[in-house]
């Protein structure tokens, strides 16, 4: 058993007969009354996201997980099947488990945690951000540069980004994954 005072990104727990992973927290001591801890949560059965607020102190039930390096390989309909980069071990996990399915890249590395306790992997963690190329990109207005406009484009995965209207099709463009918005064009 952990308290609040342990409470970190990223850390799962059991709560509500469920076990979530925490998002993002907040530590919130009024002037006014006692501490709490503001967090968003994540389930790792269903994906939905939930917000709960923890009185200070409050006991939290911390399940024990450890961190594997997996290579993803491909998506075959919601499943998507990783391999452990040590053991050549082949794993498929749902869609509703990944932050951002549609920015994952054949071969790309991902750290994936797995429940000591019963050998379940429970989430999926991305690199920072990931490269991708551009596929398709709508064409710039010409005239439309003194704002801060942005046109859509695809890139390789399917997935649809807002970009800066100087991307052309067959741009490489780093992307962040926890927003899944554009960061910057990459040079070759």
């Amino acid at each position: 058993m952990a308290s609040t005072s342990d409470i970190r990104n990223g850390l799962c727990i059991k709560f509500n007969h469920d076990i979530y992973k925490i998002i993002e927290f907040l530590h919130v001591k009024p002037g006014k009354g006692p501490a709490f801890v503001r967090t968003k949560l994540k389930s790792l059965t269903s994906g939905k996201v939930l917000d709960n607020t923890f009185s200070a102190g409050h006991k939290i039930d911390v399940i024990r997980v450890e961190t594997h390096t997996f290579q993803f390989l491909y998506p075959e309909g919601d499943e998507f099947h990783f391999m452990n980069a040590e053991t050549f071990e082949q794993i498929s996990l749902n869609k509703n488990i990944l932050d951002a399915p549609d920015l994952l890249k054949e071969g790309t590395n991902v750290m994936v945690q797995i429940n000591t306790e019963t050998d379940l992997p429970l989430s999926v963690d991305m690199p920072a951000s990931v490269i991708l190329e551009v596929t398709y990109a709508e064409p710039g207005v010409k005239g439309n540069t003194a704002t801060n406009a942005t046109k859509n484009a695809t890139v390789e995965t399917g997935a649809n980004i807002n970009v800066p209207l100087f991307i052309n099709e067959g741009d490489k463009i780093k992307i962040d994954t926890a927003t899944g918005s554009y960061m910057e064009r990459v040079k070759e």
